[in-house]
């Protein structure tokens, strides 16, 4: 079994790579090295004298050595010394170790601060001379280079090492899905404890002004983007949108609209959604609207937005004519799901999210499946206030991110409606018919839940699947706390809803289901009407 570091930590003299390093293996209960003291202990000489007998490109080899030995046999946290990664044998080093799924991390302190601490140290051959003036003179030369090799960017300013150490570790135990497809411009879906934090990076130069659309529930989460904004130098219009699926209407777009025009909004501006679904969709749409579309970044606030909302591009607003059918397809330039947010989720909107990770796992992904049935208990039982740094925070995260890929899977291939995209739609055909006969007073998880176990039913009398795995969707939705049965409304009002979806092609119905098993799936066009109904009576108690 090959080891390899579970960070490397690189940044300029002074930036406490040593110390902060330190704390962040103690954190994670892993072992620490530091290239510099294991050189000494190599060398049998500190490196100022190393420096003085043979010069700096013989330590610079030396150095390289070490650190591609520690690089494959090494399974701490690893800080390199200021100037290592200038080397070219090293930068191919760390792209290696990047490709097989190592971080890089690039600790960015204070110049200030850092010169402080650097000249404090003494013992720094880099510096001899006038110390400011060479500190600054390197961090002309490294700055651009350590960007370049890093995958993870650390801002430390006025943070003590406790602090910049925890922010390390948030952003080395990120996971991130990374969304390609045709005619569309790739970006990243980072899930993890404080991802917001690369609000910054994923917006980028030449965006002035960011227009912050939240809900109000949300606003501690708002508060903190707009702190992010502000700290980065973006001029900041905050516009708080109504809840739920209120704020998808033309008159909240339209005011939305307004108050951009009336800011001055150009081509070169950007939109930061941060909410659940509704508000992200709607954020979205405005984005892909305003200009014929600006910059946009999504930061989903529940279970149900992190998996369904945040991927795929779709933007909607939803009219008289139903939910969702005025809208376009849009990609972020990337989506920050952070596990932060989830913490303020009431337990039944945590759970009503499980709807569209189980259909996910009946979909593709059936390791999503044993998931859910390994910890079905944990996750009925969700409670904000305990899960962060619980063992259901990592449980969430990997579930997270297998959905997000299987949605991807399904959103690459076509980013527009037909074909393997609609296989994501499992579920929702008389999901959302309950949704509009509840109006929307359901939830759209616990509505595909119930639509999920519809389709089952659907499937199973035509043939297509047994008995067993229609029980096996009852069980395992129904051991999650999720509905599986829905008694609202008259079969012909689902019926008339159904024949309207956007799936639905002329006036024929059309269904996703399962044939055979999980993860295969069908289109089923046209059913005969007896099984439409009496798959409907079956999940009626």
């Amino acid at each position: 079994m090959s080891m390899q570091p579970k960070a490397v930590i690189i940044g300029m003299m002074g930036a406490g790579k040593t110390r902060v390093g330190k704390e962040v293996a103690h954190m994670m209960g892993l072992p620490f090295a530091d290239a510099d003291i294991e050189i000494e202990r190599e060398a049998g000489m500190k490196i100022p004298a190393y420096f003085e007998r043979y010069g700096e490109p013989a330590f610079r080899e030396l150095e390289a050595d070490l650190i591609a030995d520690f690089l494959e046999d090494f399974d701490g946290i690893f800080s390199l010394g200021g100037g290592a990664p200038m080397t070219p044998s090293t930068q191919r080093e760390l792209a290696a170790y990047i490709a097989r799924g190592g971080r890089v991390v690039y600790l960015d302190a204070d110049p200030h601060e850092a010169m402080e601490r650097a000249n404090r140290g003494g013992g720094r051959p880099m510096l001899s001379g006038d110390a400011n003036a060479r500190w600054r003179k390197l961090y002309k030369q490294r700055d651009p280079v350590f960007r370049e090799v890093a995958n993870v960017h650390v801002h430390t300013r006025r943070q003590t090492p406790q602090q910049a150490a925890r922010k390390v570790m948030n952003m080395i135990s990120e996971r991130t899905v990374h969304v390609t497809g045709t005619g569309i411009e790739p970006y990243d879906v980072v899930i993890g404890e404080g991802a917001l934090n690369h609000l910054a990076d994923v917006l980028g130069e030449g965006v002035a002004k960011v227009a912050l659309i939240h809900t109000r529930p949300v606003q501690r989460h708002s508060d903190r983007a707009r702190t992010l904004l502000r700290q980065a130098g973006y001029d900041v219009t905050d516009i708080v949108v109504p809840d739920a699926e209120a704020g998808k209407t033309v008159d909240v777009a339209n005011g939305v609209w307004r108050r951009l025009g009336d800011e001055g909004f150009t081509r070169s501006d950007a939109i930061v959604g941060v909410g659940g679904g509704a508000a992200t969709d709607l954020a979205g749409f405005i984005a892909a609207t305003w200009m014929r579309g600006i910059r946009y970044v999504n930061c989903p606030t529940s279970l149900l937005a992190m998996v369904d909302a945040s991927t795929g591009g779709k933007t909607g607003i939803n009219t008289e004519a139903g939910k969702n059918l005025v809208g376009s397809f849009y990609t972020p330039a990337g989506v920050l799901a952070d596990l932060t947010t989830l913490s303020s989720l009431p337990n039944d909107i945590f759970i009503e999210g499980l709807g569209e990770v189980a259909k996910s796992g009946f979909l593709e992904d059936t390791e999503i499946l044993h998931i859910l049935e390994r910890h079905a208990d944990e996750l009925r039982a969700f409670d904000g206030a305990t899960f962060l740094g619980s063992p259901l925070e990592d449980v969430t995260a990997e579930l997270i991110e297998r959905t997000v890929t299987v949605k991807m899977h399904h959103v690459s291939a076509d980013l527009k409606e037909k074909g393997k995209r609609e296989f994501l739609n499992y579920g929702h055909t008389l999901a959302h018919a309950i949704e509009k006969l509840e109006h929307f007073r359901w939830r759209h998880g616990n509505a595909v839940a119930v639509g999920c176990v519809y389709a089952a039913e659907l499937a199973h009398l035509l043939g297509h699947i047994d008995q067993d795995l229609v029980d096996y969707h009852r069980s395992l939705l129904g051991s999650l706390g999720l509905p599986t049965s829905w008694d609202g409304g008259s079969f012909e009002d689902v019926l008339a809803l159904m024949h309207k979806d956007k799936k639905a092609r002329g006036n024929m119905l059309r269904f996703v289901i399962l044939d055979g098993g999980p993860g295969h799936m069908m289109h089923l066009e046209d059913p005969p009407a007896d099984a439409v109904r009496e798959a409907f009576e079956r999940i009626r108690h």
